[in-house]
């Protein structure tokens, strides 16, 4: 029996809030998690990225494969302890790098073949080794399944042939599973912009039974529209009582306009990469700290937020520290941006809980409008 448990504590329309119990931390839903590609949260130390509140971390396959080698992390006592990270790890599978270094790789029904980007050489990922660096090497909370996934625009017989050849990796990377207490497996819903085929993937994918199900192949190039299209009907195809997971999403308003269509989980380079460019994000909008306006401003990004990095420095400082390209201007910047998506989660959580999230969807929508504007 699996020591993982998803509760759904309240509902508001499709969006809800609950709680995804696991042996290394409870997940309050929906939540956020920052991405740890290479073992790291970008700019930012362990202790930081706890103090924003997160309460999981996503860590890359395909990247700590290569260096320092899946192997060498076994070795060194797993991922967790590696980066002294004592909550849940969530990893993906490599399937994303499948269609983003889709140059120097080629798939084949047995997995697929990967030249790496950093010296040349080659590298075999099977659905049972990528099972394997996950369970096993790297030690992961959540193991994902090996997925096949296709840029947009996709023709459908295109989307269609990696939707099958995912659903075939997922019952390989079932069998190799096996049964676990205390790990979690995900399937990831392929189908591209195509109704049928998500449904058709979510079919198998819950005939097969996951502990967990995640939407993959978007935010690939469809644009917040077209994503918003797709979840106005791929979530409800998921199983009620699982967790719904959205891949490399994203902006603000798109985790708001996700939880409005019943999304629970979610990860996105965004908020540390935006801070490494000078950018911070707010409630109405991000904000530039590159530009003049800031030189002699001296309120902070948020004094709401409970992190230094947002109520404790000035925008002038920080707009010093970002035209003169110090370190520590994209140290704070990355920190506020990882609190402010931890807080707007948190924002979420209550107004769900409390039965007002659609009035806090509309409020969140129209300033960041009046930002745009």
């Amino acid at each position: 029996m699996s020591a993982f448990a998803f509760a759904i504590h309240a509902r508001d329309g499709a969006a809800r809030t609950g709680v995804l119990a696991t042996p290394r931390g409870d997940i309050r839903t929906p939540a956020f998690m920052p991405v740890a590609t290479a073992g790291t949260v970008k700019a930012l130390t362990t202790d930081q990225v706890r103090q924003s509140g997160a309460d999981i971390l996503l860590g890359n396959t395909y990247h700590l494969m290569l260096r320092p080698g899946a192997e060498r992390v076994k070795r060194l006592g797993g991922l967790h302890r590696l980066m002294r990270w004592d909550g849940p790890i969530l990893t993906d599978s490599g399937g994303f790098q499948v269609m983003s270094l889709a140059k120097i790789s080629k798939v084949r029904e047995d997995g697929v073949t990967f030249q790496s980007h950093l010296d040349g050489s080659r590298h075999e990922l099977s659905p049972e080794r990528s099972i394997e660096i996950q369970a096993d090497l790297l030690g992961s909370d959540i193991v994902m399944q090996l997925d096949e996934c296709v840029a947009w625009p996709a023709e459908e017989p295109r989307a269609r042939q990696a939707m099958e050849l995912s659903i075939r990796w997922a019952k390989r990377c079932k069998a190799a599973f096996g049964a676990r207490e205390s790990q979690a497996l995900f399937g990831i819903q392929q189908g591209s912009t195509f109704r049928r085929l998500r449904q058709e993937s979510a079919e198998r994918l819950i005939e097969l039974g996951f502990d967990g199900y995640a939407i993959g192949g978007l935010a690939v190039g469809e644009g917040h529209a077209g994503m918003t299209e797709v979840l106005d009907y791929a979530p409800a195809m998921l199983p009620e009582d699982r967790p719904r997971y959205l891949m490399g999403v994203g902006k603000p308003i798109d985790l708001v306009e996700a939880v409005a269509r019943g999304i629970d989980m979610f990860d996105c380079v965004l908020p540390t990469r935006s801070g490494r460019h000078g950018q911070a994000w707010t409630a109405e909008g991000p904000i530039n700290l590159k530009n003049a306006v800031f030189a002699e401003d001296q309120a902070p990004l948020d004094a709401g937020i409970d992190c230094p990095a947002s109520r404790d420095y000035a925008k002038a400082y920080l707009h010093h520290l970002v035209k003169s390209d110090e370190i520590l201007g994209q140290v704070l910047l990355s920190w506020h941006n990882l609190a402010f998506y931890q807080a707007l989660m948190g924002r979420m959580r209550a107004a769900v809980a409390e039965g007002r999230f659609e009035a806090f969807r509309r409020a969140f929508a129209a300033a960041q409008r009046r930002q745009d504007g």
